[in-house]
């Protein structure tokens, strides 16, 4: 739920000149531009699952793209993505054959996406999700209930993001509250040089800062609250 200082699901990757966005929420586009690289640089999106909140801009980055004079866009994530799009692209007629699309289905396993390699991981949410981690830099969980195997993904990584959606105290299925998520990382005590907390709600409004200092002191691990617009440089473990 964007907040007027958070915006929906967004996250660039970048390595030399290869850039990955991976999920496209609402005010993707409005940060791209704020922050850079811009959508012009994007010609591929990862998605973890369809939810609004991760594929919102998805169509209008398609429409800026062709807009800027892009005629290509490569599209990957999990089960049921060419049907995302393929409905995207029905609903809004006008922009079939505007740009040269291609659709990548992800399975559990290693794939490449848009010059990057990468495991994908199936996560415990409400609908088919994936995490995806990048060799030994960088782990991005998705949304997810907290489970053990999918802290022991972590492992041997130097940076990692994970959902911790509400703080304690709050009822919730589907995503961690600190100490369900300190509970799992303490159980699969994964080697990891640091994890940022995201997918924020406003009910943690305020709350961030103790949320990480929380998990951080059950846990051992160097954790921070993420924000946008953050910027962090990984050097391989």
């Amino acid at each position: 739920m964007p907040t007027g200082e958070r915006f929906q699901t967004g996250l660039v990757l970048t390595n030399d000149d290869t850039r990955l966005l991976l999920d496209c929420g609402s005010g993707a586009l409005q940060r791209l531009e704020q922050y850079g690289p811009g959508y012009e640089a994007i010609s591929t999106v990862l998605l973890s699952h369809h939810h609004l909140d991760h594929v919102a801009d998805l169509m209008p980055l398609c429409k800026a793209r062709w807009l800027a004079g892009e005629t290509e866009l490569t599209i990957a994530g999990p089960e049921g993505t060419a049907t995302l799009v393929e409905n995207l692209f029905e609903t809004h007629a006008y922009m079939q054959d505007r740009l040269d699309v291609t659709v990548q289905e992800l399975t559990p396993g290693e794939h490449t996406v848009g010059g990057f390699a990468l495991e994908a991981m199936a996560t415990d949410h409400s609908m088919p999700t994936l995490a995806y981690r990048f060799g030994d830099q960088f782990v991005f969980s998705a949304d997810s209930a907290p489970t053990e195997s999918l802290a022991a993904f972590f492992d041997e990584v130097a940076v990692g993001v994970h959902d911790c959606s509400f703080p304690d105290g709050v009822d919730v299925s589907n995503h961690p509250t600190p100490s369900g998520l300190a509970e799992v990382f303490d159980a699969a005590a994964p080697d990891l040089g640091r994890l940022y907390l995201t997918h924020f709600y406003p009910h943690t409004a305020g709350q961030t800062d103790a949320m990480a200092d929380a998990v951080a002191e059950a846990t051992g691990i160097d954790v921070r609250p993420a924000r946008d617009g953050l910027s962090v440089s990984i050097t391989p473990r």
